[in-house]
């Protein structure tokens, strides 16, 4: 039970960063309290994880004990305001594959997100995935890596932010046709289908001036298509005032695919709200 009656505008965010992660600054009650604020149900915290990250830059370590100690905390300090899930974001790679198993497995999470953010070892964010490759031969080797990746790892909950890779490339149009991804992108769908697991719609394509979410709409209709059931909505908010950003877009698209609820998870198992 909630202490106060709320009109929830969102349900959920299940895509949030904090300063666990190696590229938040943002302290975790802040985005909690955000989350309050801004009249959510529940809030996913799912900080990085990524083991044998390739870059110097940055490092995607998670202090896994404090973590889990933290929010086991904030769970019954924040009882009745807003339900908070232990989630976490897991790094893909096809070598760290059991290391992501052993994580997954030897800890109690309530959400768990499949992302990748490295391509054949090489770091998408500097760049280095893209030297020597045409966009269309970038893109489907992206595509390629998520099959190779989900086909080794298959404990997670949702696919995060698929077809990410626009983000960078520094294509001067970076724009991904759906047409010419068709065969592989279906692939995808049918093996997180096949593993009873889902898509987020993430909506941190917007804030990096892409005019979409992640996924873009022809691939969450065709998600539907298929028979997809599971999906999520998340900002991927690093920053309180990111949290539920762009939501109504997300919504709005969920309705437009003929989605009429947004999955949410209760200690792995989902279930699902409509949307209004």
């Amino acid at each position: 039970m909630y202490k106060k009656r709320r009109q929830h505008m969102y349900i959920a965010d299940y895509h949030t960063h904090t300063n666990f992660s190696g590229d938040s600054e943002a302290a975790i009650n802040d985005m909690i309290k955000t989350g309050i604020k801004k009249g959510l149900k529940e809030i996913a915290i799912t900080d990085h994880i990524d083991f044998e990250y390739p870059s110097n830059d940055i490092e995607f370590k998670l202090d896994i004990d404090n973590y889990v100690n933290t929010i086991t905390k904030l769970k019954e300090k924040f009882y009745g305001d807003i339900k908070i899930l232990l989630g976490v974001e897991v790094g893909l790679q096809p070598h760290v594959s059991k290391k992501n198993m052993e994580l997954v497995k030897g800890h109690s999470f309530d959400f768990v997100i499949g992302s990748v953010h490295v391509g054949d070892s090489l770091d998408f964010y500097n760049g280095d995935f893209f030297k020597g490759k045409t966009k269309k031969q970038a893109y489907l080797r992206y595509f390629e890596n998520i099959i190779e990746n989900i086909e080794k790892f298959n404990n997670y909950d949702v696919l995060g932010h698929l077809d990410y890779i626009i983000r960078y490339g520094g294509y001067e149009d970076k724009e991904l046709s759906y047409n010419d991804y068709l065969d592989i992108i279906d692939t995808i769908l049918k093996l997180i289908i096949k593993n009873d697991s889902g898509v987020e719609i993430n909506t941190s394509g917007y804030r990096y001036g892409l005019n979409q979410t992640h996924p873009k709409y022809e691939i969450l209709k065709r998600y539907k298509e298929l028979g997809g059931k599971i999906v999520t909505v998340g900002s991927d908010s690093h920053t309180p005032r990111d949290i539920t950003a762009d939501f109504n877009k997300a919504y709005g698209l969920l309705k437009e695919v003929g989605f009429e609820s947004i999955t949410l998870f209760d200690k792995r198992k989902p279930r699902f709200e409509k949307i209004k």
